[in-house]
């Protein structure tokens, strides 16, 4: 089973955010994420509701498909 928890490494020590559900010795793999200084993007995105009234979908939208008959 692979387990995935987040921290913070400070002072050569890894702080962890949650107690993980192990309750054995277990090899582990340590990943360090640098701070991403990139600039955010600033562009508008996507507004909710921009697609209204712009698309439709068929009236048999939920019906079963004929090439699933077999599977059904």
């Amino acid at each position: 089973m692979l387990t995935t928890l987040s921290g913070t490494y400070r002072n050569g020590t890894i702080i962890l955010d949650e107690v993980p559900p192990i309750d054995h010795d277990v090899p582990v793999i340590v990943t360090f994420l640098e701070n991403d200084k990139r600039p955010k993007a600033t562009g508008k995105g996507v507004r909710l509701g921009s697609w209204n009234g712009k698309y439709s979908l068929p009236d048999d939208f939920n019906e079963p498909l004929d090439d699933l008959a077999d599977y059904m």
